[in-house]
């Protein structure tokens, strides 16, 4: 069983201490990986602020390092989809997919380091200040923390490790104990296309206990955590000024108007955006809301779609929806689906556990509003469809939850899209298509409980460094 060791100080440290990394499909260990003391954390972040300190890359340096660690990814595609196939269970089609995204985020924000820059703010406008010029610039912020989930191990430590580094700063990665197998491999990739060895330090520990002396440790400058609100919020209530971006959990909303250019397309799309990676998606679409014109219809098309859904082996290319990231919670998402139906919901398709690693694609109707599978975030593969009368009543549907991150409306009205483009209360509205779409290259984040800051590397680059203003007085 091959041990994975973190990346300290410039080195490979292994420790006696182990945790084992489970197949997510046959429930076996497959790996182990060293496990990071307090001191580990300490010399890690030390490391991070010397380099910060002592080894400056130019912006066209760090677009060499992140479009060479692009073409990396893209040359080791198969391997790193088959370690995220086993680690994360995503079957094996979408995690070869995963990993062309992260190439692709590394390659954009390799162009983005070339373009950080500031403004001319004109003074001299101001009575008393004809002789002066001014300008803002942009400097690294220092020292920035990415905490990462277990859904998404790759693209999504692309999005906080590559924007960091284009911005100038250095990173101490604790990517989550479920799925870290391929942060190591990042990190050895980074490392080839020739980052300074200290400019990424690589722990390895519980949040509990790890997560927390990260979080006190005032050396660090910036937090990026992607994550549950309630681990969000222990993260604001510790770093006090300190910067960070929190992107946290969501019950996404899609609205289907009476007017959907194509009622079957928009019905298999939200099918396969509730259901791909076993529903484990922060913009997983959740609640659909469908006018009543076309209620049954859609009803029926997306029973009709979900049925034809393979369950089962990610490692084999016909899987559609593969295991959930443990038994505890396919047990979890199975106890919310029975509460839901003993409370009056009907039950569409699915609701059954495939063996105790799987849970079928399941959608639900009759629901109500306090219901958990449709106020609290599943992150499973369930979906809620509820009937509307009119746009007014779908739009205060999908803006009555805790969370806001996106949301997506199928319209053939443009006035109709423009009102759900500004008053659902949410961080991004996509039109005619669902909430799980995301390009990498755009800014995204969410409001209310989905948390703050935005992700996307121009944007990011923002919050990872500081506009200093330059005043001449000539």
């Amino acid at each position: 069983m091959k041990n994975y060791m973190m990346y300290i100080g410039g080195q490979w440290v292994d420790t006696a201490n182990k945790k084992e990394v489970i197949n997510k499909y046959t429930g076996e260990p497959f790996a182990t990986i060293a496990q990071a003391s307090l001191e580990d954390v300490e010399k890690a972040v030390k490391s991070a602020k010397n380099s910060f300190n002592t080894v400056k890359l130019s912006p066209y340096q760090r677009y060499e390092v992140l479009y060479k660690t692009s073409r990396l990814l893209l040359e080791r595609k198969e391997e790193l989809a088959q370690i995220l196939c086993l680690e994360v269970g995503k079957p094996i089609g979408d995690s070869r997919v995963d990993v062309e995204r992260a190439a692709q985020t590394f390659e954009i924000a390799a162009e983005e380091a070339k373009r950080i820059h500031g403004e001319m703010v004109p003074v001299e406008a101001t009575p008393g200040s004809e002789n002066r010029m001014a300008f803002t610039i942009r400097v690294p912020v220092g020292v920035v923390c990415a905490i990462t989930p277990f859904n998404v191990p790759l693209n999504l430590v692309a999005h906080k490790v590559a924007p960091a580094i284009a911005a100038g700063n250095t990173v101490v990665l604790k990517p989550t104990q479920e799925t870290p197998i391929v942060a190591a491999k990042l990190v050895e990739l980074m490392l080839e296309a020739g980052l300074p060895k200290e400019h990424i330090n690589l722990i390895y520990g519980s949040g509990s206990v790890i997560g927390e002396a990260l979080l006190q440790n005032q050396d660090i400058n910036f937090y990026s955590f992607t994550g549950s609100p309630a681990v969000g919020e222990r993260i604001k209530q510790v770093i006090g000024l300190r910067k960070c971006t929190l992107e946290l959990g969501s019950n996404s909303a899609v609205i289907v108007h009476e007017d959907a250019p194509d009622i079957k397309k928009a019905a298999v799309l939200c099918a396969q955006r509730s259901f791909a990676n076993a529903g484990q998606v922060c913009i997983s679409v959740q609640r659909i809301y469908v006018h009543e014109n076309i209620y049954e219809q859609f009803l029926n098309e997306m029973k009709t779609y979900t049925e034809t859904l393979v369950v089962g082996d990610p490692m084999d290319e016909r899987t559609s929806v593969g295991p959930m990231i443990s038994e505890k919670e396919v047990e979890r998402i199975d106890q919310w689906v029975k509460e839901a139906i003993q409370q009056g919901a009907k039950l569409v398709t699915g609701g059954e556990k495939v063996g105790t690693r799987l849970y079928k694609p399941t959608i639900l109707s009759d629901v109500k509003k306090d219901m958990k599978v449709v106020c609290m975030e599943t992150f499973a593969p369930i979906a809620v469809v509820v009937p509307y009368k009119d746009i007014d009543e779908a739009i205060a549907y999908t803006n009555d939850s805790e969370f806001g991150l996106q949301a997506g409306i199928f319209t053939s009205s443009l006035n109709i899209a423009m009102k759900a483009a500004k008053e659902i209360q949410t961080g991004g509205v996509i039109i005619n298509d669902t909430s799980m779409y995301r390009a990498d290259a755009m800014p995204y984040g969410g409001v209310k409980k989905s948390g703050t800051g935005k992700e996307g590397p121009k944007y990011v680059i923002e919050e990872m460094t500081e506009e200093k203003i330059i005043v001449f007085n000539l």
